[in-house]
């Protein structure tokens, strides 16, 4: 795959009548797309009963002077590891540069530095994340399963969680209420 077919720092928008319920309404932030598969992180769902001080009590992290939040359904594969979606103003060894929009990082340090006040500036944590393997997201596109919108971080990090989705086909210039689960063949 070149470099230009990649959709990573997109906003991949759930289609309605997507096939798999387990996202309906879904909006992933793509933050790897290559030869190798897929890797995003949902952005519209939070877990029950699950919040950031939850995870650093877990982790033996102090909870400093970070603000308790909600915590991220990230996705359906590996459901207890973690991932920080954040703003490119922060970084470490372990962080992955997605798009000037934003960054991921899956390593300890982040949450520390979060919960010390030296973190990024906007940020969301995540456990779990959407995987595709080789070309499955491509066949899936082709399908009217996603639909690619702009990454923007001002729906990432600045809209309520319920509202993202719908934020981003508004932002694409598209009313999603006047969206159909029937498609057709050309």
């Amino acid at each position: 795959m070149t470099e230009a077919q990649s959709l990573a720092g997109r906003l991949l928008l759930a289609m309605p009548g997507m096939p798999d319920a387990r996202f309906d309404g879904a909006a992933i932030a793509l933050c790897i797309h290559d030869d190798q598969g897929a890797l995003g992180v949902g952005i519209t769902d939070v877990l029950d009963r699950v919040t950031l001080y939850d995870l650093l009590d877990d982790l033996d992290i102090p909870r400093g002077v970070a603000p308790d939040c909600d915590v991220h359904y990230g996705g359906p594969v590996e459901t207890q590891r973690g991932f920080v979606l954040h703003s490119p103003d922060w970084t470490s060894e372990g962080t992955l540069e997605v798009s000037p929009q934003w960054s991921l990082t899956g390593s300890r340090d982040i949450l520390v530095a979060i919960a010390e006040g030296t973190g990024p500036r906007h940020w969301l944590v995540a456990l779990g994340y959407a995987g595709w393997g080789p070309a499955q997201l491509d066949g899936e596109m082709r399908s009217h399963g996603w639909y690619a919108a702009d990454g923007r971080a001002q729906i990432l990090f600045n809209t309520p969680y319920t509202k993202r989705w719908q934020a981003a086909w508004r932002a694409e210039g598209i009313d999603p209420s006047h969206l159909t689960n029937v498609t057709g063949r050309a």
